[in-house]
């Protein structure tokens, strides 16, 4: 039966006025325009709570993006605005002019969920998500994908050669990136090393500090690839792209971490020495530079017992040799330690070729002609953990700081 909408005693009071009262009847609601309505009153009950209408952004709760996605599609579509203006008592739909939509259906939750980049479990049920996936993820996606060809790739290729012996020798390590870790946006710096979707990628530039919309802070970055491209990207663009990918990688510094640590190697000891010496070899090419030349180790043990029998190893020139300076380090990996120090000194390796003493040629590695107040300097960029930012310079004997890690 149809329901009148004024009650009885409205009814008489029209009729002695004269007024026809016809009762107005209110059709069935399908289950879609049930859905449409219930879906409005909710986005309703939120602007009651809240004060303000539901809004995009990755800073919001999902809800409330979910709300928001909502309302566009209602203001959108025609047959949903003209279902629920009667009911849009705060405004919510606006001045809006929707368009016909031919849609069979509005989106359903989970296709707002699809939208919004959010999975939800096997039961669809909005309240189990699996993974949400923000815009910005999204976003950052994109940037790291939209990759240029770097132009001035020349410049950067050694970096990528050297990191990629120091990883082959050892110097350097790499380490899974993991949140609970304590990897955090204020770790990506400019000259460190990460390995993201297969590739090395090299932070070449970090750009002044901005404000992100959610009041974070974040940077403009130049990051080069060892493929020979480089993007553009934001900081936190970064930070994102690391997690998301699981085989993402740090590169380790070839300074403080991987050489002092207080964990103790199989191979290790809780302190060692660097010794320099010097040889008295009569050989043509070691005469020549003998004040120069200088053999650089590493031991865990005694110096004066490594030198023992210098005289008929050819690792000591076949000759014997002077200790011209020590140095006691503490808590270092001994082996990782002297490879850094050859590999940074190689291009300065003494090329000379010897006999041992049953007539065999062997070339000796570890050999640098060096001067010893170089050595010393080494050493202080060693213990203070600058040494990456350095190469040694034949030409001038001396240190110098790389261009690109400024």
């Amino acid at each position: 039966m149809a329901k009148s909408q004024f009650t009885h005693e409205d009814d008489a009071l029209l009729a002695e006025l004269g007024v026809e009262v016809e009762a107005k009847k209110v059709a069935a609601r399908t289950p879609r325009e049930e859905r449409i309505i219930a879906g409005f009153e909710e986005i309703q009950r939120f602007v009651e709570e809240h004060g303000r209408v539901p809004a995009h952004g990755e800073d919001k709760d999902i809800f409330e993006r979910i709300y928001a996605t909502r309302l566009d599609q209602i203001r959108r579509q025609k047959e949903c605005y003209e279902l629920v203006s009667d009911m849009d008592l705060q405004g919510l739909l606006g001045v809006a002019s929707p368009e016909a939509d031919n849609q069979a259906d509005s989106l359903s939750d989970d296709e707002l969920l699809a939208e919004l980049g959010v999975e939800v479990s096997a039961e669809n049920d909005v309240r189990n998500l699996r993974h949400v996936k923000t815009r910005a993820e999204i976003r950052a996606a994109e940037e790291i994908a939209n990759r240029t060809k770097c132009e001035d790739f020349d410049t950067f290729k050694p970096l990528f050669d050297a990191v990629q012996k120091d990883i082959d020798n050892g110097v350097r390590n790499t380490v899974k990136i993991r949140k609970d870790a304590g990897f955090s946006k204020t770790s990506i710096t400019k000259g460190q090393f990460f390995i993201l979707g297969g590739q090395v990628a090299y932070i070449a530039e970090v750009g002044d500090p901005i404000k992100a919309p959610n009041g974070d802070t974040d940077a403009r970055l130049r990051v080069i690839y060892s493929n020979g491209t480089e993007s553009d990207l934001l900081l936190r663009s970064l930070q994102r792209a690391l997690y998301k990918d699981e085989a993402s990688r740090i590169i380790t510094d070839p300074s403080m971490g991987p050489l002092f640590s207080d964990t103790q190697a199989e191979d290790d000891l809780a302190s060692g020495t660097i010794y320099v010496l010097r040889s008295k070899s009569e050989h043509p090419q070691v005469k020549e530079h003998r004040d120069v030349l200088h053999k650089i180790g590493v031991t865990g043990g005694s110096v004066d017992k490594r030198i023992a029998g210098a005289s008929k190893d050819p690792t000591f020139l076949m000759a014997d040799v002077e200790i011209v300076a020590t140095y006691e380090l503490y808590n270092i990996n001994r082996t990782k330690l002297e490879k850094l120090i050859h590999r940074f000194f190689e291009r300065a390796q003494l090329d000379v070729q010897i006999k041992d003493r049953f007539g065999q040629p062997v070339v000796p590695r570890e050999w640098f002609l060096v001067p010893l107040f170089v050595i010393d300097e080494l050493v202080e960029k060693i213990k203070d953990g600058t040494i990456s930012d350095y190469a040694y310079d034949p030409g001038g004997a001396c240190l110098k700081k790389n261009e690109v890690a400024g």
